[in-house]
Order: C-alpha cells, then sequence, then structure tokens
C-alpha cells in the first residue's frame, strides 16, 4: 500500500525534472556556446559575403542573368569562370562547383553547391556516414563526404595546378555551403596532403565552410583550424546534428520529436565521454559565428560575429528555435555576413584609424589567431584525445611551429607518447611473467 502511495509521488518529480530540462533547453540560445569568444575584425571576415555570393552563383542555372541579384558590389564577372560542372558531369558523385579566377582579390576559388533535395545521388553521398568507417590520417571523418572530396580532387588537381603555375600569388580557396561545405572542407585536407601534385604551400590554401555539417573528427578539427574556417549562422541545426544524418531524414516526419530524443541524449551525456570518442564528428576548423537573436527579444538585431578554435563545448547542444532551420539558408548567411563586415567597417572609419596602425593590427590578429591555434592543440593533448598530437608525417607541429611555441608542441607530444607507452608497459607487466628462457607467460594469478 505504501509502494502505491509513493508512485504519485515519483511520478510528479520525474514530471517536474523533465518540465526542468524542458525549459533550460527551451532558453538555450545559440549564443550561449560563443559568448566567450573573441570578436572576428572586418580584415579577417571581409571573404566570407563574396565567397557566399559565389556559393550562389553555383546555385544558378545562367549566371549572366541571376535569379537572386547580388547586393553590395558583390556580383562575379562570368568571363572569369573557368569551368563549371553540374550533375550530368560529376556522374553523381558530388554536387555541382564552379571554378572561378578571382583577379581582383587574387584568389583562385573552387566552390561546391549544397544539398538539392531533389537529387538521390546526394542523398547518397550524405548518408554514408557509418562512424568508424572511414579513417584519414589519424583521425574519423565523413566516410560518404571524403569519397567526394576525392573525385573532386582527381578530376580536378591538373586544372588547379596549372592555376596555380600561371598565378603564383593567388591563394588557393576551397568554398561550399551546407553538403558542399563538408566536401571542401575534406578536399582542403587532401589538398594539403598532396601540396606536391597542386605546386603550392600550405600557408597558400584556405577553406571557407558555409553551414557545414560535422565531418571529421575533433583531432582533425583542430589540427587544420589554421586553413580551415567554418561559418555558423545563429540556430543553424546542421553543425549542431550529433546524430548519423540517415536517422535525421528517416524522422523527418516527426522531427520535433528527434529533436527531443538528441537533445536529451547530448544533455545526458558527459562532456568527458563526448571527447575521448575518436569516431565522434565536429564541426572544421576555425568557427566564426554570426550572433543576430537574443533570448526573449523579437527579431533580429546588428549581428556580431565572434571566432574561437574551441576543443570542449564545439556546438555540442542542438537548438530548439524555430530559427534552426532558416539559419542554414545560405541566402540568408548571406545577407547577414554582408551586414556583419558593413558594420565591422563603419566602426573602423568611426574610429579613424591610420594605416599604418591598421596594418599592424592585422600582423597582430594574425599572431594572436595563430598563439590560439597552438593553444587549442595543446588543450587537446591536455585533455588527452586520441590522437590529437600531430604525428611525424603530417599535422601542424613540425610544419607551422616556430621557437617557444615549437618547444612546447614538442615536449607536449613526446609527454603524450610517454604516457601511452607507460600505461601499455604496465597493462603487460600485470598480465605477463618472463620465465627463465626469456619468454613471456601469463601469471599465474593475473590481477
Amino acid at each position: 500500500m505504501s509502494f502505491l502511495c509513493g508512485l504519485p509521488v515519483i511520478e510528479c518529480v520525474y514530471c517536474l525534472a523533465c518540465a526542468r530540462w524542458a525549459w533550460k533547453k527551451c532558453l538555450y540560445s545559440a549564443g550561449y556556446e560563443s559568448e566567450n569568444w573573441g570578436l572576428a575584425t572586418a580584415q579577417e571576415f571581409e571573404p566570407v559575403p563574396r565567397i557566399c555570393r559565389l556559393i550562389l552563383a553555383v546555385y544558378e542555372d545562367d549566371i549572366r542573368n541571376p535569379q537572386w541579384a547580388p547586393e553590395g558590389g558583390y556580383g562575379i564577372n562570368p568571363d572569369w569562370v573557368i569551368l563549371r560542372k553540374d550533375y550530368g558531369d560529376n556522374q553523381g558523385r558530388v554536387t555541382p562547383y564552379m571554378i572561378y579566377l578571382d583577379h581582383d582579390h587574387a584568389e583562385i576559388i573552387l566552390a561546391v553547391s549544397g544539398l538539392n533535395l531533389a537529387k538521390e545521388s546526394d542523398y547518397v553521398v550524405l548518408l554514408d556516414n557509418k562512424l568508424g568507417q572511414a579513417e584519414f590520417h589519424g583521425g574519423y571523418v565523413h566516410n560518404g563526404l571524403l569519397k567526394a572530396a576525392g573525385w573532386v580532387f582527381d578530376a580536378e588537381y591538373e586544372v588547379l595546378r596549372k592555376l596555380v603555375a600561371e598565378n603564383p600569388t593567388y591563394m588557393l580557396i576551397f568554398t561550399g555551403h551546407s553538403l558542399g561545405a563538408g566536401v571542401v572542407a575534406l578536399l582542403t585536407m587532401l589538398a594539403v596532403h598532396n601540396r606536391d601534385k597542386l605546386g603550392i604551400p600550405r600557408n597558400k590554401i584556405r577553406c571557407f565552410a558555409i553551414a557545414s555539417p560535422r565531418c571529421m573528427s575533433l583531432n582533425l578539427a583542430v589540427r587544420y583550424a589554421d586553413v580551415i574556417n567554418s561559418v555558423v549562422l545563429q540556430d543553424d541545426f546542421l553543425p549542431r546534428t550529433t546524430a548519423a544524418l540517415e536517422v535525421v531524414f528517416k524522422s523527418l516526419l516527426c522531427w520535433p520529436c528527434l529533436l527531443c530524443i538528441m537533445c536529451l541524449k547530448d544533455t545526458c551525456t558527459l562532456e568527458e565521454k563526448k571527447l575521448r570518442d575518436p569516431r565522434r564528428l565536429y564541426a572544421p576548423g576555425r568557427l566564426y559565428h554570426i550572433v543576430e537573436r537574443k533570448p526573449f527579444r523579437m527579431g533580429r538585431f546588428p549581428p556580431v560575429v565572434r571566432t574561437a578554435v574551441p576543443v570542449d563545448g564545439r556546438f555540442e547542444h542542438l537548438v530548439l528555435s524555430c530559427n534552426a532551420t532558416s539559419d542554414h539558408a545560405i541566402i540568408w548567411i548571406e545577407r547577414e555576413s554582408r551586414r556583419a563586415l558593413s558594420l565591422m567597417r563603419d566602426k573602423d572609419e568611426n574610429m579613424e584609424i591610420p594605416a599604418k596602425q591598421k596594418m599592424e593590427r592585422h600582423e597582430s590578429i594574425a599572431r594572436e589567431h595563430s598563439e590560439e591555434y597552438h593553444a587549442a592543440l595543446q588543450r587537446a593533448v591536455a585533455l588527452d584525445i586520441p590522437q590529437a598530437y600531430s604525428p611525424s608525417s603530417y599535422g601542424t607541429f613540425h610544419e607551422t611551429d616556430v621557437g617557444e611555441d615549437s618547444g612546447r608542441s614538442t615536449e607536449g607530444s613526446s609527454l603524450f607518447h610517454k604516457k601511452r607507452t607507460q600505461s601499455w608497459n604496465e597493462f603487460v607487466g600485470r598480465l605477463f611473467d618472463v620465465d627463465d628462457s626469456g619468454h613471456m607467460v601469463f601469471k599465474k594469478t593475473p590481477p
């Protein structure tokens, strides 16, 4: 009888706990995760709006008569388009893409479009993402996106090599939106590891992944933060979607239920467990978060762009928001990034900064980014994230570290190796003994 009387109490406590969790989750704003990040500057954020406009051009049927009219002087020159390939040319291996030679900004740009809901081949690429299926240079990546990136690299590296040879001072830029952002992020990694085929140094390669899916393990996301940049608008769901995308698309008819299940799972999973999972995928590279809405406020506010190379708390929480899908649209990202850049420039002009000080500030920003990047690498090693150190045959420590930072990086890596070796030796010592003939035998009383 007393047991039956206790049931309502248990039910009430359970309901209150669920209500408290739902209340906290509904109040969770995308601005919380980046509130401690530094503010981006106009110099570093300048390429984003025009690159978004270039991605929009890939969606166009006729570049000379665009459906989305260029605004703010961000139109492209059709005569500078080197090549365009659609679904027929790509044999369904990847979404349409374009190579563009931007003489105004000294850039060679390869832009890849996003998912087309009417194309079955795009779903084949996106849903081919079994965890642990694709290993890439010490980490794990999205299997379908890696196949697509490899196909693009094999098809176009000769064209890119020729353009690089003809324009040796130009930057090589890879960019894409949504599905295409994941492709170019992995394509950039392929390009970095095949620089001899392209004839270009690492510091001349850049990637801007717009609204990218989670496509690489944490150690890779941090190690390539010096060349890969991810741009996320406010509540965009895709960079935060930790579940297999196959599950997401199968659950579209019950989207609210899926959101609640995913939020509950992420909330109840310990941060330490997430970081220790080598197959857990993340948004790539350095993150630029465009924040334009505030809790309990209606409408959009002047956008603020925050940037960091986070290790823990890297877009881990799905935001329950009405704008979770609309913030994924490339047209909105282009508009808001253009607004944000305009505000940054207005602020710089109002401050009337002399040209010399602007140059010094630009150099100091580059140093700060480099220091933040090295700090993120050290943070990954300190958290004992699997393979967060840089192996000798690739990675970033031996290629970019200099002076004091290099010494600390090498020391951190050697300590990590030493710790792993000691742990293995201790484990072997507990299990085995050496007999008189020098052979290893199991202990009679294993621990």
